[in-house]
């Protein structure tokens, strides 16, 4: 590489993922344990050198990897594949075919029941098909074509599995061969078209279903065990001077790695070092490969993936803290903050992904990982489930004791396994799990740090400023409640549109209540808000009129720094007219003025346009809600026009390119507005008077 620093600067954007993941690894690899080495030294045919060696504790024998590859490979010959039936192929091509073959033929439905010659072909030729359909055709792929001759399969029709033989079926080739054979009893006229129509209709209606037969297998090889005799505490396991055969060989090596399991030095610790490299590196690749594939807007925001490795990081570092120190305490842990603070800063498959692998590099640190995964993976989607729409402070307590629950019961269970009695229950494991779930609601103050901390926004910080009584709304009700007034109507519209085509209602209705407060810094300028019937632009030329209409917008994204409103919330301020002109003063000043003298760009907002759906649907209710105050006829056709008309406006002058909002989105809110002013605008009957 001739030149590192413009290699660095060329690819910033994957060299910032990479240090960030890489960060995270080293320090996850640095609160790892380091296990131990198995003391004695041997060689399989060599004499055993060192004194009579007797079993320091019970161990298992393992099979040799031979041995369990040689059962292994014996059971899974004996495994059957698994391909499914589905009827509704048959029926979908049956009806394409019988459609194609009446086509060519000049029938209807009707006309296949009759008499007429080509009424008897249909009727061949369908014949044809259904004798195919009948037998089906199989799908082939590599796993059945290397099966043995003469193995059967399993076709699995609805909840039935039913053992059959391969060459029973069609395939699509001697499907094919079965219609030239059988079509020499067509008319030679026919011939053609008939094969084109029954051939378009040949489709496997037995397809391999890998799932099932990988599934089959699993559960077979589960059974499967890797165990083949146990040597119990002071056994004898080797006499010195006694020659290491095979079997005395496998003895010692499920000694050694037993041992080294329950030693914390040794020689193994680079090999150990090496494995817990590969599998926290594979840890954190396949969520950096989750969040670019599936979350790619999170993905891009190197805060956000920080914080993600934070939540991970800090929770690894609790559970080593805890267990370096005493292991019995390690219930109290509360893991179930991982999906919780996740959850509340991003969605609920995040949530679940992040938690996942938090539990997985916590198991490589825990005793009995098994009972520990499965216990943190149940309360995490508990968790999940009680926040899945977070809109009251409460629901921390509701998710403290649901989790309470779900530790108590997943534990009850687990002990009646083990035990098969109901008597050893430890009441301190229950008052571990109530101090795990209470510490949860430590989540409501970490929220607060980390939003501040990484400059994000959460759906507790939305929830408190979108309160009317919020400060800066009373200010804004009170000097300028037209204004207010139609902030409420526009937040009301677009978190309508959002909950249907997708995206953060919070955060849309957040962006709606404070879009225009900047106008309170000259509210009589802003029609909503004249009331006595007097028009200050009245006395003032229209580019005058336009740099204060203008000046709303930056004006609110100063009033809203001064109210140290997230940024999130601003940015509807800046966008919510994007790059449009203040098309009244703009005609006026055309009509009063040369067209050589009117600056354009005095009339145009500074933008920028919009970058998501949100600001997107902001700007659409926005101008819809404003516009529809000046309709003299509130009907139908007139609010249908309306919106049509401005929202197209918007599209043709590019202001929803940069968002990744559809014409389906669109469409769906032209729909949500036209319907929503309708009721708006509705009429009453006229009182007595």
């Amino acid at each position: 590489m001739k030149n590192p620093f413009r290699f660095f600067t060329d690819n910033l954007y994957y060299v910032s993922k990479s240090l960030l993941f890489l960060s995270a690894t080293i320090i996850i690899l640095l609160l790892f344990p380091r296990e131990g080495k198995f003391k004695y030294e041997y060689v399989k045919g060599k004499p055993w050198l060192h004194e009579d060696l007797i079993a320091p504790f019970d161990f298992s024998v393992m099979k040799t990897v031979k041995e369990y590859e040689a059962q292994k490979e014996r059971l899974l010959t004996k495994s059957r594949l698994y391909f499914t039936y589905q009827p509704e192929i048959t029926t979908n091509k049956r009806a394409m075919v019988s459609q194609a073959l009446m086509d060519f033929l000049g029938l209807s439905p009707h006309d296949t029941l009759s008499n007429k010659p080509s009424a008897e072909v249909y009727r061949k030729l369908i014949q044809i098909a259904d004798t195919i359909y009948r037998r089906g055709i199989i799908q082939i792929v590599p796993e059945l074509t290397s099966l043995p001759e003469g193995q059967p399969i399993m076709i699995v029709k609805g909840n039935i599995a039913q053992e059959v033989y391969p060459d029973q079926f069609f395939t699509i080739q001697s499907a094919d061969d079965y219609i030239i054979t059988h079509l020499n009893d067509i008319d030679a006229v026919y011939r053609q078209k008939a094969r084109q129509s029954l051939e378009m209709g040949l489709a496997h209606n037995i397809t391999y279903n890998k799932e099932l037969t990988e599934k089959t297998q699993q559960q077979l090889l589960a059974n499967l065990s890797k165990v083949k005799g146990l040597v119990q505490r002071g056994q004898k396991v080797i006499s010195k001077g006694e020659v290491i055969d095979e079997e005395k060989f496998q003895i010692l090596e499920s000694l050694r790695i037993e041992t080294e399991k329950r030693l914390g030095t040794g020689q193994a610790r680079l090999a150990v070092f090496i494995g817990q490299i590969i599998l926290v590196s594979l840890a954190m690749l396949v969520l950096g490969l989750f969040l670019y594939f599936f979350r790619p807007n999170i993905f891009v925001d190197n805060r956000q993936v920080g914080l993600i490795l934070l939540i991970i990081i800090s929770m690894v570092g609790l559970t080593s803290l805890v267990l370096s120190n005493q292991t019995m305490l390690l219930y109290v842990i509360p893991v179930c903050m991982v999906p919780l603070i996740t959850r509340i800063f991003f969605d609920t498959r995040v949530a679940l992904y992040v938690h996942i692998i938090t539990i997985i590099l916590i198991g490589f640190l825990v005793p009995n990982s098994f009972e520990f995964i499965f216990l943190q993976l149940i309360s995490g989607l508990i968790t999940i489930f009680t926040v899945a729409n977070f809109h009251r402070r409460q629901q921390f307590v509701i998710t403290a004791a649901y989790v309470f629950l779900a530790y108590s019961a997943v534990y009850f269970g687990l002990h009646l396994i083990q035990e098969g009695n109901f008597s050893g229950l430890k009441a301190f494991n229950f008052i571990l799990f109530g101090g795990a779930s209470a510490l949860l609601l430590l989540a409501y103050p970490v929220v607060y740090i980390l939003e501040k901390l990484f400059g994000m926004v959460t759906d507790i910080t939305l929830l408190e400023i979108s309160d009317v009584n919020y400060k800066p709304l009373k200010e804004l009700s009170s000097l300028a409640p037209g204004t207010f007034h139609h902030s409420i109507q526009v937040a009301n519209l677009a978190e309508e549109v959002i909950h249907q085509i997708g995206g953060n209602p919070l955060l849309v209705r957040a962006g709606g209540l404070y879009h225009d407060i900047g106008k309170m810094e000259t509210p009589m300028y802003f029609i909503e808000n004249q009331y006595t019937g007097f028009n200050p632009h009245e006395e003032l030329s229209p580019a005058e009129s336009a740099e204060i209409i203008l000046n709303h917008v930056r004006n609110g994204i100063e009033k809203a720094h001064k109210y140290k409103l997230p940024e999130q919330v601003i940015d509807f301020i800046r966008t919510h007219h994007g790059t449009r002109r203040v098309e009244y003063f703009y005609r006026i000043s055309k009509q009063t003025e040369l067209q050589s003298d009117i600056n354009e760009q005095a009339f145009t907002y500074p933008g920028p346009i919009p970058y998501s759906k949100e600001t997107c649907v902001l700007m659409m209710a926005d101008s819809v809600e404003a516009a529809s105050r000046s309709l003299r006829q509130t009907d139908e056709i007139h609010i249908e026009a309306l919106v049509e008309n401005l929202i197209d406006s918007m599209m043709n002058a590019h202001q929803f390119d940069n968002a990744n909002i559809t014409l389906k989105d669109i469409t769906l809110a032209k729909k949500i507005f036209k319907q929503r002013l309708l009721h708006l605008h509705h009429l009453r009957i006229e009182y007595p008077t």
